[in-house]
């Protein structure tokens, strides 16, 4: 179990729980965001808030991709299924994300749509051969960790002659996120969202390498941890962000260097450069319409752009009232701040994305329990700090 086991030990998180302890200056605030899901249900599973000093707060930011997909992209796959009569191909959690008018694809498949659960784009290209009469399409999704994947799809597809086969393509890019967290006015200007240093995503930062992160450590000097995502992982990479806090560095450490280089992944890198370019903006939910922070289909690939070959639309889609979501993927409000939270937006019955994602926020807090304890904090003694 070498990497799962000696990054759970106990005797090692007491340590870094003391250095922590001892480092952390008690005067000051940290602030610090993790900007991936895997990090805050490390975080809310293995119970490391408690192992923090009273003074250092965990942002949660937006999680997974599944978390920050627009309602409008939703109410267009589905409008795939009931116009264009798709077998639309869509990982797991994408089912069950709201859409307008209380739909979802769950709900599509419920009255007949032909929605198909994969695992891989493998098995959406596989059921394109097997359906040569059907058009199928993949719901592709994810950050930069998940686009090679479907590059891939995209250049077999056009090999092997696959004429039924397209792809919607939702990826979307890390950094440009960061950047807009960093520059929006909740941040900048108003000051209500405080944030003195990132984690940096783990899977992400395996492809595109720590390099792309230097930026906003140099610009809006923020240091940058790359963070794996085991507990010891989170400890230690909070124990060198408060470090460089405390020390006025801003940089870009890597705490994960068993995965992840500076460079990343080069030939990834090549293979997704060759089949998508950038965007020129897309909506992220609870960020707004982001430059630059998205990919598309390269036109020597648009035979194979769903968006192209269907003439999608852009909708624009309001959330469900009441839902937090937007502001809770921002880090300005937590789950508990919801007031559908734990009511009527449980994980059999999500309102919002931030519930149904398996990375998200609202799922995170419920699944361990978080909400049912005080928010106060308990130093060793046991006396409210």
């Amino acid at each position: 179990m070498k990497y799962i086991d000696e990054f759970r030990q106990r005797e090692l998180a007491q340590k870094l729980a003391a250095s922590i302890q001892q480092e952390a200056d008690h005067d000051r605030q940290y602030n610090l965001m993790e900007f991936c899901g895997g990090h805050t249900h490390a975080i809310f599973r293995y119970g490391v808030q408690d192992l923090m000093p009273a003074n250092l707060t965990f942002v949660h930011g937006p999680g997974c991709p599944v978390c920050v997909l627009p309602i409008g992209r939703i109410d267009n796959a589905i409008q795939l299924l009931e116009q264009h009569n798709v077998i639309l191909c869509t990982y797991g959690d994408m089912l069950r994300v709201p859409a307008s008018g209380r739909k979802s694809l769950l709900k599509a498949k419920a009255t007949g749509a032909d929605v198909r659960m994969v695992y891989s784009t493998q098995d959406a290209l596989k059921i394109a051969h097997n359906n040569p009469d059907r058009q199928v399409v993949f719901f592709a999704i994810g950050f930069e960790t998940t686009t090679p994947p479907t590059a891939v799809a995209i250049k077999q597809a056009e090999k092997q002659g696959l004429k039924n086969f397209s792809v919607f393509c939702n990826h979307v890019l890390t950094p440009a996120a960061i950047q807009s967290i960093l520059d929006s006015p909740e941040v900048r200007d108003i000051g209500s969202v405080s944030i003195d240093g990132f984690f940096g995503p783990s899977h992400v930062s395996t492809i595109i390498g720590s390099r792309p992160y230097e930026f906003f450590a140099k610009s809006f000097q923020r240091p940058v941890v790359i963070a794996g995502f085991e507990p010891l992982d989170v400890m230690q990479s909070a124990l060198m962000l408060i470090r460089q806090l405390n020390q006025g560095r801003h940089e870009v450490e890597n705490e994960y260097t068993r995965v992840v280089t500076r460079e990343g992944n080069l030939k990834a890198q090549s293979l997704v450069a060759e089949v998508f370019e950038v965007r020129r903006v897309f909506e992220w939910r609870g960020l707004g319409m982001v430059p630059n922070s998205a990919l598309q289909i390269k036109p020597r690939f648009a035979d194979f752009d769903a968006e192209l070959r269907f003439q999608l639309p852009a909708i624009q889609a309001s959330d469900i009232k009441g839902c937090e979501c937007p502001s809770i993927l921002r880090g300005i409000k937590k789950p508990t701040d919801c007031k559908l939270f734990g009511t009527i937006c449980t994980p059999e019955n999500p309102m919002g994305s931030c519930m149904v994602s398996s990375e998200g926020s609202c799922a995170a807090y419920w699944s361990y329990g978080r909400f049912r304890q005080p928010e106060n904090k308990t130093d060793r003694e046991g006396v409210a700090v």
